[in-house]
């Protein structure tokens, strides 16, 4: 089947057209330069031939989704979006390369780079999850690179949101990475199915193919789609892939829902834990903890005043709401806070005196009484942490350049990880309670670590530091 030619670039104010980076069955890709500020983007234009009623709000849907979730760093960023002179609508957003969808079919990816891009991406599904919304077509065509080499998520042109999708029809797919149940039409898509898209994209750019493509054998969509129902994909056959993460993906792509990991988190926290036995540092998750950047201004002021600290002693099952809104606003909106503190007078007015000497005596009571009821510091903070414990008497030993960190389990539950972070800005979540930075002579080295509970931090351990002899 001949492939059609692109269509006229529109005309838009404040852009010149350069020339034509891709057409797709509804739209065509354009570069551009922006005028002001100076810069090139990519420009998704709809086909005139196609636009309709329904595929007009389509667009505005991707449109609003994409500008509500391109604050995260693995989504493409839109710029702006609009209707040209001639009636199409179009999105202008970041220019990155897709040098990744051929790149997979022709080289080996290095596994380290695989898990890196497996992690960054699923951070950014597991995001729009939390914000109510499938991206329905997760594959690797849908994966670009940034000028940097950070992967981003693109073309969220089928997304629906989830309580949606219940309801509506199946709009499109990508046959090769849709899940079974959405092939068979039982859903037309659900957190479940994009674990299964995420783990069949994941095999993909290790395998170099698709998870039920058999190379030099017949590869329609009707064998695809049997092969797909019978769930059992083929060896990536790669002697530098460890067998638990070939086990890892199988289980994502299990026939049934229920055998995969539940959401995307805990598949992005097994690629870590893959990382970790590979010996090389663990991908961050990037997930929003918090809801500060969609809060009111009048919002943030209230989650800032201080609230005193009778609140931490408030008997089990009383303004509970009330203290989890306090706490989970906490690593959001301290820093803001001690800006403040810091560009603030330095003159303290009378009653804010009074208050200041009402609070620390406030403090010193509350030490008293929890010294005299046999109260250990740790029990004040579980609670003014949701129930998150709290790491503390960090202990360090230095061999040659080597610097072993140990602590004691504070109180962690199965599903509780450490995230360590080093004075190097490293990061690292694990489950065991030591950790070993390799240093250089002469370093000074600290690090503080926090129990994440179900992708929410507590608060993190005072830091330990230590200097490696020179």
């Amino acid at each position: 089947m001949a492939r059609r030619l692109p269509s006229q670039p529109p005309v838009l104010p404040g852009f010149s057209h350069v020339h034509v980076l891709g057409s797709g069955g509804f739209a065509d890709v354009f570069l551009y330069e922006q005028n002001m500020p100076r810069r090139q983007v990519a420009v998704k234009v709809m086909l005139s031939e196609v636009v309709n009623d329904q595929v007009r709000q389509m667009f505005q849907a991707e449109a609003n989704l994409m500008a509500q979730l391109s604050a995260h760093p693995s989504i493409l960023t839109v710029y702006q979006a609009s209707v040209s002179a001639d009636g199409r609508p179009y999105l202008v957003m970041e220019l990155c390369s897709s040098a990744l969808s051929a790149r997979y079919r022709s080289e080996r990816i290095p596994v380290p780079e695989v898990l890196r891009i497996a992690v960054k991406i699923g951070s950014a599904i597991e995001t729009a999850h939390r914000a109510g919304v499938l991206h329905r077509d997760i594959k690797p065509s849908n994966i670009l690179m940034t000028a940097y080499g950070h992967p981003v998520l693109a073309d969220f042109g089928i997304a629906a949101t989830v309580a949606e999708s219940k309801d509506q029809e199946t709009v499109g797919m990508s046959i090769p990475w849709s899940a079974p149940e959405v092939l068979m039409d039982e859903t037309p898509g659900s957190v479940q199915s994009e674990v299964w898209a995420l783990a069949a994209t994941v095999y993909s750019l290790l395998a170099g193919r698709s998870p039920f493509e058999i190379p030099g054998d017949s590869n329609k969509s009707t064998d695809l789609i049997s092969r797909i129902n019978r769930g059992k994909p083929q060896p990536i056959a790669r002697a530098d892939v460890p067998a638990n993460l070939e086990k890892l993906l199988a289980n994502a792509m299990s026939r049934n829902p229920k055998n995969r990991p539940a959401t995307v988190l805990e598949l992005v926290r097994s690629f870590q834990s893959i990382e970790t036995e590979l010996g090389v540092p663990q991908t961050p998750i990037e997930v929003a903890m918090d809801d500060w950047a969609l809060a009111t201004v009048s919002d943030l002021e209230d989650r800032t005043r201080v609230r005193g600290v009778a609140g931490a002693l408030v008997p089990a099952g009383q303004n509970r709401r009330r203290r989890r809104r306090i706490d989970s606003s906490y690593g959001s909106v301290g820093t803001v806070v001690r800006e403040s503190v810091g560009k603030g007078s330095s003159t303290i007015r009378p009653a804010q005196s009074k208050r200041l000497r009402a609070l620390v005596w406030g403090l010193v009571l509350v030490g008293v009484l929890a010294l005299a009821l046999g109260v250990t510091a740790t029990f004040v903070l579980i609670n003014a942490n949701g129930g998150i414990p709290v790491v503390s008497n960090i202990t360090a030993t230095v061999k040659g350049t080597s610097v072993k960190f140990v602590w004691q389990n504070p109180g962690l539950g199965t599903q509780d990880q450490y995230q360590i972070s080093t004075s190097d800005s490293g990061s690292s979540v694990q489950q065991a309670n030591s950790f070993v930075v390799d240093a250089a002579k002469g370093a000074h080295v600290c690090i503080t670590v926090t129990v994440n509970r179900e992708g929410k931090l507590g608060s993190p351990s005072s830091p330990k530091c230590v200097d490696v002899g020179g």
